[in-house]
């Protein structure tokens, strides 16, 4: 999948009402290692993964949800969590 195409898969959710709520997730741009974790993200530099987990809920649903979370330092010294949505084939972050 182009960068693109993930980029506008999440301005669709935002559209969709998941903007507006505090902390909602913002789409963003990840660059990811072959194992599938960031290594940049929103163009800045991953240093520390501090943390992976993942969620599967709702499946019997129409909204299911397969997500799978990291907490990461960036480069600036920002604690960030960002999230690689299975459904939405999508990249989010939201504030650590």
């Amino acid at each position: 999948m182009r960068a693109g195409d993930s980029r506008a898969a999440g301005i669709d959710a935002v559209r969709r009402g998941v903007a507006g709520r505090l902390n909602a997730p913002r789409p963003a741009i990840v660059e990811t290692a072959p194992a599938g974790e960031p290594r940049v993200v929103d163009r800045e530099l991953v240093m520390v993964v501090r943390e992976e987990w993942r969620v599967v809920d709702r499946w019997w649903t129409d909204e299911p949800v397969d997500r799978r979370y990291f907490e990461v330092v960036l480069e600036s010294g920002r604690n960030v969590c960002v999230y690689r949505d299975g459904e939405q084939r999508c990249w989010f972050t939201q504030r650590a």
